[in-house]
């Protein structure tokens, strides 16, 4: 294969789908998602527009699927971009599950694609304003250390953590900390993997017009009205951000987060504003 190869997770629909239109230009496209029928659609909108792509279902959260994935992806050609946009809100699932897919998840994506992937590469991790927003007092980032040692231990100790919260406010605190630990991890990765010629770099974006968003409206009202830019992101917006990081020629960017919020947490609101 002629192109190089960019994985998207969360690739069926809003920002991961606008990411998928842009990189299909330059890239062999692979989209995965767990709902096949929604990558199957995706992908014949893609097809419709000349873009080489195909469908690959994938549950972040499981290292075995992770694990295939890559495979795969690798036995295509060359991976030279992972945007790993997969990703669980407060109103998708249970404490723990929100973890297992938001923290576990990038774990398991970094370490199997930094496997397969060499010089240029880039992976994008995709985390969220609300990672700013949680009262830092709620972090424990003490336990993140352990992600590096044992992953089970760190699920271990992360989900014991957030069992000391109200089950009404878990799936939230659960969403933030996933988050925070997102952007931690991210770095990390940059470090690890910068031998090897590859990339590391997060973003954290804030409401955007995606079928997520949507399920997180009410909130999306409260932080808009603190924002720079009154309104929310276009999927297309985040789409240009994340196909401009991943770009070789952008071969001196990596171990940060960009937030790109419209303003939210530079006008210093926080999750506990009503």
């Amino acid at each position: 294969m002629e192109k190089k190869i960019c994985v998207i997770t969360g690739g069926g629909s809003g920002m991961g789908l606008a990411t998928a239109r842009l990189m299909g230009k330059t890239h062999y496209v692979i989209i995965c998602g767990r709902t096949v029928g929604k990558l199957q659609d995706a992908i014949k909108n893609l097809q419709k527009e000349g873009i080489e792509c195909e469908a690959f279902p994938c549950d972040v959260g499981k290292l075995s699927s992770v694990q295939k994935l890559a495979a795969h992806a690798s036995e295509l050609g060359e991976v030279q971009a992972v945007i790993h946009a997969a990703g669980m809100s407060p109103h998708m699932g249970e404490a723990e599950d929100i973890m297992q897919t938001n923290a576990i998840g990038t774990i398991y994506m970094n370490t199997e694609f930094a496997k397969v992937m060499g010089e240029g590469g880039c992976i994008l991790d995709v985390s969220s304003m609300s990672a700013y927003l949680t009262p830092a007092i709620v972090m424990p980032r003490k336990l993140y250390k352990y992600a590096l040692e044992d992953v089970e231990l760190f699920r271990t100790k992360i989900n014991k953590r957030l069992r000391i919260f109200p089950k009404s406010v878990r799936p939230g605190v659960a969403y933030g900390v996933s988050k925070d630990f997102a952007i931690w991890y991210s770095k990390q990765s940059a470090l690890m993997y910068g031998d090897k010629g590859i990339r590391v770099v997060c973003v954290s974006p804030g409401n955007f017009e995606t079928p997520m968003g949507k399920l997180e409206e009410d909130e999306a009202d409260k932080f808009t009205s603190h924002a720079a830019i009154k309104r929310l992101g276009k999927p297309e917006e985040i789409a240009y951000l994340f196909s401009a990081i991943v770009d070789e020629r952008n071969g001196y960017l990596t171990g940060l987060d960009i937030i790109c919020d419209g303003g939210v947490v530079a006008s210093g609101v926080s999750a506990m504003t009503r």
